[in-house]
């Protein structure tokens, strides 16, 4: 099996290379160490949305939908308003229209590689952001912290882990989403209507017009049970923010935490697993027909630090000074 990890050059940018077995990746340090592009060479498929054709600036206008990108903080806060146990913040509207604040920084941001390596049978690379009063951000938010990544490539997949320390001397707001942008199709000559989506959902969260939790539950209806019997086409119809709690079901005998897509000509499946810090997901396709569509799981509820709920239920959780939190994911193809 060849493994290799290596810098090169993406658009006059360093990126990461990995190969292992059927597998390539590509990790953008310079676009907040987004997987810019993962494949399976023996099966054709293409994970992640990826347009070759943008510059740097333009992906990072955009960052959120392509590829792996990981956002801290995710979703939208009501009014920009970030409320912790020890200050209030304001961060800027980016949603207009619901005058919200809308997924945080942390994606858009310049990252340093730290490690490129074959360690055994993975190709492995690791990332990292140091946030403190050097960014542009701080004097809105002035809670420096440590941003880790590590990407672990082998011929089981991609292992993902993303490791957030508090550096500072207050309360450090914990809450993180991968806006996970798949293909639809994801096989060379597949089509989009062969595409099909099983999703690990509980309990729905209703959102009133500007797309903010109304902390109502309501029964899944005969739209929402396409997520449980697998049969979800998540392309060519608007998936507009639905939102759910995140459980665990068995899948082939044995626990699964996450979201299966299927081609149904070719029986290959991604399947995108999450570890128990992911409670929710936000399912979505910006309209349904620009080829790709997100399952994201996140740690907190939109707008979690705002909700009238107890974090046991709206996941909202802080870090104490020099506490550190990890998150794990593992994605990979294979063919039934």
């Amino acid at each position: 099996m060849a493994i290799t990890a290596e810098l090169i050059k993406y658009k006059e940018k360093n990126a990461i290379s990995l190969t292992a077995g059927k597998y390539s990746a590509i990790i953008a340090p310079f676009l907040g160490s987004n997987i810019i592009k993962m494949t399976d060479n023996e099966n054709d498929v293409s994970f992640f949305r990826n347009d070759e054709s943008l510059s740097i600036e333009e992906l990072k206008q955009s960052a959120e939908v392509y590829g792996f990108p990981t956002l801290f903080y995710p979703n939208r806060l009501r009014d920009g308003i970030l409320k912790a146990s020890d200050a209030t913040y304001t961060f800027p509207i980016v949603d207009k229209e619901g005058n919200n604040a809308l997924h945080g920084f942390l994606h858009k941001r310049e990252h340093s590689v730290v490690d490129v390596r074959v360690e055994g049978s993975s190709a492995v690379a690791r990332t990292e952001y140091v946030y403190n009063s050097k960014d542009p951000f701080f004097e809105t938010f002035p809670v420096s912290f440590k941003a880790e990544y590590t990407f672990k490539l082998s011929e089981e997949g991609m292992y993902y882990e993303f490791t957030i320390t508090n550096t500072s001397d207050k309360q450090l707001p914990y809450g993180v989403c991968n806006h996970t942008t798949i293909n639809g199709p994801f096989t060379k000559d597949g089509d989009p209507f062969d595409t099909r989506m099983f999703v690990t959902i509980g309990d729905k969260w209703p959102l009133n017009q500007r797309n903010l939790p109304t902390c109502d539950f309501i029964s899944l209806d005969n739209h929402d049970r396409q997520y449980l019997t697998g049969s979800m086409i998540p392309v060519k119809h608007i998936i507009n923010n639905d939102v759910y709690n995140c459980e665990t079901y068995d899948v082939d005998g044995l626990p699964f935490r996450g979201a299966i897509m299927t081609d149904l000509k070719t029986g290959i499946e991604i399947r995108y697993e999450v570890d128990d810090n992911f409670k929710f997901w936000v399912i979505w396709n910006d309209g349904g027909e620009k080829g790709y569509f997100c399952p994201e799981p996140s740690t907190w509820m939109i707008d979690a630090p705002n909700l009238p709920l107890p974090g046991e239920e709206s996941g909202y959780e802080e870090l104490d000074p020099g506490k550190s939190k990890t998150v794990r994911e593992r994605i990979f193809s294979l063919k039934k």
